[in-house]
C-alpha cells in the first residue's frame, strides 16, 4: 500500500518536489497539498493538474480532512519547525527539507517531539544519494588508502547574471553557507565518518556580485579524528564551473581519492592515485537506482516501512546544522575559531 502523504509548501521549490519527485514515486500517494497563500495554491493546482479539493491553507485543516501517515515539508525555512511540530504531535512521520531549523534550540524541539511520538524524522540531504558519494564512503570506511589527513574541496558557480532587482536568490540569508555549503558540510560528515571539532570561516562579497550578502567564502574545518578540510565556495565565481557536489581531493596516508558528484549530464567519478603513482585510476561505481531527492523520498518510505532509522535522521543531521550555524557565526566574527555543539549519540 502506498504511503499517504501531505505536502506543505507549494512555492517554486515545493512545486518542483511535487512534479519531479513525489509524482514519480509509486510508493507514495499525495492526498493533500498545503500553502497559506491562495495565489500559490491556485498556481500549484494549475501547474500540477491536481483536484482543487486536496488543497488547503493550513496543515490543521488538511489533517482534519484526510487520512495520512506522513508529512513532507517543502516550505521556506521559517515554516519548517512549526509545521514539523504540528505534524509530529498529530502522530505523523516527517520528511523535512534542509536546513531543518533556524536555530539549534528549535532543532532539539523537533527531535524531541519525534522521539516522544516514536515517529520518523528524516532530513532530505539529497546529495548523499549519488554513486560517487556511496563509493567514497566505502573507501574511507575500509581505510583503503589509510587514514585521511587533508581534504581540499572547491565549489564554483556563476549564479549572478539575473537582474539585481526582484531576484529572490540574491536576498537569501547567508546564500553560500545556508543555501549551498550545508550540502557540502553534510557530505564532509558522511564521507569522513567524523564530527567537527572547530571551524574558522571567512566570507566576502566581490564588487561584481548582485547578492545582498556574501556569496563567496573559505573555511578551515578540523574534525575529531584528525582530518582537516580546506573548503572554498562561490556563487559568483568566474572560474571553471564545478559539479554541484564540488571537486574533492582527499589526501590519505597511502595516496589520494579524487571525486566529484551531481553534475548531470556528466557522470559521477572517483579516481584513486596510490602514493608514488603518477596516474589516478578510475573506479567502478555502485548502481544508485534513485538519486538526489528521489533517493531521499524513497529512503523515507523504506524507513517507515521497516521501522528502521534512516541515515539522515534529525538527530544525526543536528550536527550538520550545527556546523552550518558555526560557519555563519565564525564568518560574522571575522573568521573566529568556533566549536559547533554535537548532539549526544
Amino acid at each position: 500500500m502506498a504511503l499517504r502523504i501531505i505536502q506543505v509548501g507549494l512555492g517554486g521549490w515545493g512545486r518542483n518536489w511535487a512534479k519531479d519527485v513525489i509524482s514519480h514515486n509509486p510508493n507514495v500517494e499525495l492526498v493533500a497539498c498545503v500553502d497559506m497563500i491562495e495565489s500559490i495554491r491556485e498556481r500549484a493546482q494549475q501547474e500540477l493538474d491536481l483536484p482543487t479539493n486536496i488543497f488547503f491553507p493550513t496543515l490543521t485543516e488538511a489533517l482534519a480532512t484526510v487520512e495520512c501517515a506522513a508529512v513532507v515539508v517543502t516550505a521556506n525555512l521559517p515554516g519548517h519547525v512549526p509545521v514539523a511540530l504540528e505534524a509530529l504531535h498529530a502522530g505523523k512521520h516527517v520528511l523535512l527539507e534542509k536546513p531543518f531549523a533556524p536555530t539549534l534550540d528549535e532543532a532539539r524541539q523537533v527531535i524531541a517531539a519525534a522521539e516522544q511520538q516514536q515517529r520518523t524524522l528524516m532530513i532530505s540531504q539529497n546529495y548523499r544519494f549519488y554513486p560517487a558519494v556511496r563509493k567514497v564512503i566505502e573507501l574511507v570506511r575500509a581505510n583503503t588508502l589509510g587514514p585521511v589527513g587533508t581534504v581540499n574541496i572547491d565549489f564554483r558557480r556563476y549564479s549572478n547574471s539575473a537582474p539585481r532587482e526582484g531576484h529572490v536568490h540574491y536576498t537569501i540569508w547567508q546564500p553560500l553557507l545556508v543555501d549551498m555549503s550545508i550540502h557540502h558540510f553534510d557530505l564532509m560528515r558522511a564521507v569522513l565518518g567524523q564530527e567537527v571539532s572547530s571551524i574558522s570561516c571567512h566570507t566576502w562579497n566581490p564588487v561584481w556580485s548582485n547578492f545582498d550578502e556574501a556569496p563567496t567564502g573559505a573555511a578551515t574545518i578540523s574534525f575529531n579524528r584528525g582530518a582537516v578540510v580546506n573548503y572554498r565556495g562561490s556563487w559568483v565565481s568566474t572560474g571553471p564551473q564545478t559539479s554541484w557536489g564540488g571537486e574533492w581531493h582527499i589526501e590519505c596516508a597511502e595516496g589520494e581519492i579524487i571525486w566529484s558528484s551531481r553534475d548531470d549530464p556528466n557522470p559521477d567519478y572517483v579516481l584513486v592515485r596510490p602514493l608514488g603513482s603518477e596516474q589516478a585510476e578510475p573506479l567502478k561505481l555502485p548502481d544508485v537506482a534513485l538519486r538526489d531527492r528521489n533517493g531521499s523520498l524513497q529512503a523515507f518510505v523504506e524507513a517507515i516501512g521497516s521501522g528502521q532509522q534512516p541515515e539522515t535522521t534529525g538527530r544525526d543531521n543536528y550536527n550538520t546544522l550545527a556546523l552550518m550555524l558555526a560557519a555563519v557565526e565564525s564568518a560574522t566574527h571575522d573568521g573566529a575559531l568556533t566549536t559547533p555543539p554535537q548532539y549526544a549519540k
